[in-house]
């Protein structure tokens, strides 16, 4: 047998071992579930739920801006390839005919603009993004067959970006139902369906790329990010699994084209099914409350207050008319676990306490000085109106010369009414006053900033800068390697900075 004849027998083995393993394959797969098969699932979930998307077409009046009436631009779906250049055709043109004077008192005018949403309810109860919706004038549900219908606003949510919205359907809908975004793994294919570019009803697809993404958008940030082509106008729409059921509403991109680079943003399911009951049973979100300030807990904080690994939510201030004050929670607890849920970070308990039912009664556990205790708070309702700050106007004397001590980088005097005024303190806030930082300092790195007040030092009050130096001798002979201060700004808001000793 010559080399030739060889090569040519194990080609042809190897052809007949190929095809027996592409059989062998072939009825593997028939037997597969569509999870496993990935894509091929596909086309069986947009058939499935393609009818219970729909678009959300918006208008609203606006004041024309300068020109004569014969320079009003068109109106064009956003992001048409024709709207970059219309829009720098008419912005060079200043008056009728083109020339350089035109009347500036055109009538207001109407702007139109498209975004995605899905029914959830047969009765026409709609999902979709509070900023599609935002401003309106007019909202109207455009089904996948090209019905268009008027809706009613039920209720929006700015915090999570959601909004309900209210149709009287025509004829029998098609509804789809949320999903568990909990069982989301890295790697699930998704589907997204929505309304890219105004061009209607448009499928993509592809992978979970993470999860509880924050991306500080807002205080609830915990988005699932993925690959699937999300671009404008689809905001609103759903993002599937491959069961047809809702894990996501695709609300943000990120993208210096305004285009898909596979970066997406979707609000998951969970989230997204707590809003849209509260709305529908209320119109409002009603929030759980704790009534404090947190802040993270870093390395050399979880150092100075003995816990080990850094993990919590460190309560820097307790609203005095908050639920959290009854319970005995205090400024320097490390919040660990809340209503049986760990708490990880600041955003794990803005996140837990915010989905709690308002007057439910709940467990939390606090680390204080090295040890856990267990808090029952029933929670509030957390309101959403704006702080109003009064500002009080005083003379302002000639100011005395304080007396200063120098400690951990800081120049610090004790609180008197020369220093409350310059630094316009309330009289609420006791301690003592930063005066200057030393740039060089760890302070200095840390932003504390004359005006700055020291309320506490490794948990005890102070009023001195001679207390605080006594303080800060005393830790470094018990070996510490930083030490904790509780500070206050001017308003009173606390905060708690470690800064080293070494």
């Amino acid at each position: 047998m010559t080399a030739a004849t060889l090569v040519t027998s194990r080609s042809r083995l190897g052809v007949r071992i190929g095809l027996a393993a592409l059989a062998v394959a072939a009825v593997s797969a028939l037997g597969t579930p569509a999870h496993a098969r990935g894509p091929e699932g596909i086309a069986d979930v947009a058939e499935k739920v393609i009818d219970a998307v729909v678009n959300i077409s918006t208008s609203q009046t606006v004041e024309a801006k300068g020109g004569g009436g014969g320079n009003a631009m068109p109106q064009l779906p956003p992001g048409s390839p024709f709207e970059e250049f219309f829009d720098d055709f008419f912005k060079n043109r200043k008056g009728p005919g083109g020339g350089s004077k035109g009347g500036d008192n055109n009538p207001p005018r109407k702007t139109n603009s498209l975004g995605s949403g899905f029914i959830i309810d047969t009765s026409g109860v709609v999902v979709t993004n509070n900023h599609v919706i935002a401003d309106a004038d007019e909202i109207n549900v455009i089904l996948n067959d090209g019905t268009k219908i008027k809706a009613e606003l039920v209720g929006v949510d700015k915090k999570t970006d959601l909004a309900v919205l209210k149709f009287k359907p025509t004829k029998p809908l098609i509804a789809v139902k949320f999903g568990d975004s909990d069982k989301l793994r890295l790697g699930d294919w998704v589907v997204a369906i929505g309304n890219p570019f105004s061009l209607g009803g448009t499928v993509t697809a592809g992978i979970v790329s993470a999860k509880n993404r924050d991306i500080s958008s807002g205080p609830y940030d915990s988005y699932i990010q993925t690959d699937a082509s999300i671009n404008r106008g689809n905001s609103g729409g759903p993002l599937f699994n491959l069961d047809g059921d809702v894990i996501g509403v695709n609300t943000l991109i990120i993208s210096p084209s305004g285009g898909s680079i596979g970066i997406g943003f979707a609000v998951p399911s969970k989230t997204v099914a707590g809003v849209v009951d509260q709305l529908r049973q209320f119109g409002e979100l009603r929030r759980g409350w704790l009534g404090v300030r947190i802040q993270s807990v870093t390395d050399e904080i979880a150092e100075s207050l003995s816990i080990k690994p850094a993990r919590g939510a460190l309560v820097a201030g307790v609203d005095d008319k908050g639920p959290a004050k009854p319970a005995g929670i205090e400024p320097g607890d490390v919040v660990v676990k809340f209503d049986g849920k760990d708490v990880k970070d600041p955003k794990d308990l803005s996140r837990v306490v915010a989905d709690t039912a308002v007057g439910k009664e709940v467990d939390v556990v606090v680390i204080r000085k090295g040890k856990e205790e267990t808090k029952k708070v029933t929670l509030g309702r957390l309101q959403d109106a704006d702080k109003v700050q009064a500002a009080v106007k005083t003379d302002e004397p000639a100011p005395e010369k304080p007396v200063t001590q120098k400690a951990l980088g800081l120049d610090l005097a004790a609180l008197n009414k020369d220093l409350r005024t310059r630094y316009k303190i309330k009289d609420s806030v006791k301690g003592v006053v930063v005066t200057n930082v030393d740039a060089n300092s760890d302070a200095a790195e840390k932003r504390l900033s004359a005006g700055d007040v020291i309320v506490e030092v490794a948990q005890e009050a102070v009023s001195s800068g001679a207390d605080i130096q006594k303080r800060v001798d005393q830790l470094k002979k018990d070996g510490k390697k930083s030490v904790l201060l509780l500070v206050s700004n001017a308003d009173g808001e606390l905060r708690f900075v470690a800064l080293s000793v070494q």
